[in-house]
């Protein structure tokens, strides 16, 4: 789907279902990171030759992150660009006056109202013309 372009019409009735995996993306990011770090503390706890007692807790790790891979893949599977996921910032491709240029969203504004072109990012984000 890398060559789906997106209206600002149809990015912006697309966006209440991102919105939706965003929050549960972030959600599974924090669980992750919540895991890792009380992964940390318990790998400093145990002496080296006693790695089994880690094992149960690699493997969550690991099985976490797998799926927080396959998340992720749903956003480009709609050709949705994952730019950042704290705070959310996400891209959808588009053509506007004939150019290649991004409809970019940040978590807390309601709908699209701004786009950039690929190579100016964030930093060059002006108001879309029909927002």
């Amino acid at each position: 789907m890398m060559n789906k372009r997106y209206t600002l019409e149809e990015a912006n009735a697309l966006l209440p279902t991102i919105k939706q995996e965003l929050r549960q993306l972030q959600r599974m990011a924090e669980e992750l990171e919540d895991h890792y770090t009380a992964y940390r503390k318990v790998k400093a706890i145990y002496q080296e030759g006693q790695g089994d007692a880690l094992f149960e807790l690699e493997s969550r790790l690991d099985f976490m992150q797998v799926e927080l891979n396959l998340y992720m893949e749903n956003f480009s599977r709609k050709g949705v660009l994952l730019k950042m996921i704290h705070p959310g910032l996400l891209d959808f491709p588009a053509i506007l006056d004939g150019e290649e240029v991004l409809l970019c969203w940040q978590e807390g504004e309601p709908h699209i109202t701004h786009y950039h072109g690929w190579t100016e990012g964030f930093m060059g984000r002006k108001p879309h013309p029909e927002a």
